[in-house]
């Protein structure tokens, strides 16, 4: 909760050093939802882990500091973790049976944005993150459509509770308001506590919409 708090603290020094920073243009806020592909580094001890499709939502605020330069702080929350599918065939009945992870985090993305044009924008920054829910979800079914599924609430003890990150992306905007954005964010933490294997960090890839209040 403290790194959290930090995350938070680093976005309200941001938004009171925009408010000291002369400008011609102004602070825009807006809303920015999309797809998360997410997996986990080693697989959370699942070696053919694979990447599971997720989401992202938040709001984010835009803050010049510079002619070509912004700062975006945002708060989303993203929807991590890495998926297993397995198939085989018994007595000519194929089987297929999904098992996944899910993370869920409120995030603070901190974006150092370069405006190469006053459409198009580069962005890297740190993102931190507090884990609010830890779920298994598994999957079974049949080519006769016979489906089972399970979900599986984890001990959030189990898990660190701070996640940091490095992001990198770009974004373009069709018009002031309206843009599509990606951008991919490499985990640098372990998601579990005391872990005496390989660390076991987040990696996701973001593609979405952003829309700015004019």
């Amino acid at each position: 909760m403290k790194k959290l708090i930090l995350g938070l603290a680093v976005t309200a020094g941001t938004l009171a050093f925009a408010q000291q920073t002369p400008s011609t243009n102004p602070v825009t806020f807006g809303v920015k939802g999309g797809m998360n592909v997410s997996s986990l580094s080693n697989g959370a001890d699942l070696s053919d882990s694979k990447s599971k499709i997720g989401f992202n939502a938040g709001v984010f605020a835009t803050i010049p500091v510079a002619s070509n330069f912004s700062v975006q702080p945002e708060v989303i929350y993203n929807d991590l973790g890495s998926k297993v599918t397995r198939e085989y065939t018994v007595l000519g009945n194929t089987y297929r049976n999904e098992y996944s992870r899910n993370l869920g985090y409120v995030a603070v993305p901190v974006m150092f944005q370069y405006n190469a044009t006053p459409e198009f924008f580069l962005e890297a920054g740190p993102e931190f993150g507090f884990l609010v829910s830890a779920k298994d979800k598994f999957k079974s079914s049949t080519n006769n459509n016979n489906n089972n599924s399970q979900i599986t609430t984890l001990n959030k003890d189990d898990f660190q509770t701070f996640n940091f990150g490095i992001g990198i992306g770009a974004g373009y905007y069709f018009t002031p308001s309206l843009g599509i954005t990606a951008r991919y964010t490499a985990g640098l933490t372990d998601i579990y506590k005391n872990n005496s294997g390989d660390a076991v960090k987040n990696n996701v890839f973001q593609v979405g919409l952003a829309f700015k209040f004019k």
